[in-house]
């Protein structure tokens, strides 16, 4: 299946090394990551995905293809900026949300539109909105959540 990761473009090295075992973790398990293509938890996330010998699909803001990060494999260029949020749930299976601002915010919102089913690991608690929305506490409950949400 596809999973979207989403979370910041400006993050600690505690949340690289998250966002990095979590796609990992998906990659190792045979999923294809779907993320924004930049720095900060893309990067981590399709660095780690690239260790296992994963897929990764960027999704970028701008014009240029060649503004994904080192490790996207897929990088799709959209000249949409920020409207971009839209289009990294939409073209997951289920998403799974790291920490991150308000970009990560819009995309858990488009997440939920969507109906795609939602992990938290240290991200925004929107459980109180009516979604599909579950809180794990590691990279491998993350993605253990996910592919039983999409079991159901």
């Amino acid at each position: 299946m596809r999973v979207s990761v989403i979370g910041g473009g400006t993050i600690t090295d505690e949340q690289a090394a998250r966002a990095e075992a979590v796609g990992h973790e998906l990659a190792a398990r045979g999923h294809t990551v779907v993320c924004g293509g930049r720095g900060g938890t893309m990067e981590a996330v399709c660095r780690g995905a690239n260790a296992a010998d994963g897929t990764t699909i960027g999704i970028l803001p701008g014009e240029c293809r060649g503004h994904a990060n080192d490790y996207v494999d897929h990088p799709i260029a959209t000249g949409l900026g920020h409207a971009r949020n839209a289009l990294v749930p939409l073209n997951g299976d289920a998403v799974i949300a790291l920490a991150g601002g308000v970009g990560t915010l819009s995309e858990i919102g488009f997440a939920g539109i969507y109906d795609r089913p939602v992990i938290g690991l240290e991200t925004h608690d929107v459980s109180d909105f009516g979604m599909a929305f579950e809180t794990v506490e590691s990279p491998e409950a993350a993605v253990d959540a996910v592919e039983s949400a999409l079991e159901r």
